[in-house]
């Protein structure tokens, strides 16, 4: 742990579900001050212990409303499903004014999850951006990364590529993939998002065909 990530809060918004879980563990594990945000705060609390009793003492981290997280961070990672992506982002838009919004979500229409089916907007990413307006950065990420890999200490064979609107917010945003023991990459402006994101869809497909549940992407022939 470091002083310089203590100075630095985390809010993961929808943090109860698998992905969000595994971010906490890896962020909280790293040093930063965490908040985990449900839309009940007694939810949020019961994931934030659980997180705390796999890592022990010494470790900050704490179960918050959405809104109460969101207001209170640094940095505000969004890991909702994608039914609740525009809701959740209306109800805390006036808290992210001023910061950067990491948005780990994934169109997926169920029942063709393993079909790619990408928003009138482009991509999720894109679409919170049209939603928040031009007060907040929105960074997309970790999108390809299996949560069966986050929840343990285990090296991890798999890349993330982060999209964003802006090349500060995407170096912001890099930095978190590295304390989360990953490798990362800048994958360049936001409306990059749609490869990534529909990449997912890919990845499911690949998992039910092949009898996996971690497929992922990795960068070869570029030095990192």
């Amino acid at each position: 742990m470091t002083n310089s990530n203590l100075l630095l809060s985390i809010a993961i918004l929808g943090g109860t579900g698998k992905e969000g879980k595994g971010l906490a563990y890896r962020w909280a594990r790293a040093g930063y001050r965490i908040v985990i945000g449900s839309r009940t705060s007694d939810k949020a609390q019961a994931a934030a212990n659980e997180i705390k009793e796999m890592l022990g003492e010494g470790i900050s981290i704490e179960g918050l409303s959405n809104a109460e997280a969101a207001r209170g961070a640094d940095i505000v990672v969004l890991t909702v499903p994608y039914s609740a992506h525009r809701s959740t982002l209306e109800s805390v838009k006036n808290d992210l004014k001023g910061k950067i919004l990491v948005d780990v979500t994934v169109p997926l229409v169920p029942p063709k999850v393993s079909t790619v089916q990408m928003p009138a907007a482009g991509s999720a990413a894109q679409e919170a951006k049209k939603i928040l307006g031009d007060d907040v950065e929105v960074c997309s990420a970790f999108q390809n990364i299996s949560h069966e890999h986050l929840l343990d200490d285990t090296e991890v064979e798999c890349d993330v590529l982060v999209t964003g609107t802006s090349k500060e917010a995407r170096a912001e945003t890099l930095k978190l993939v590295e304390a989360a023991g990953l490798r990362g990459w800048d994958a360049g402006p936001i409306e990059n998002s749609v490869v990534i994101e529909g990449m997912t869809s890919i990845l499911i497909g690949i998992n039910k065909k092949y009898g996996s549940t971690y497929a992922g992407i990795k960068i070869t022939g570029a030095k990192h």
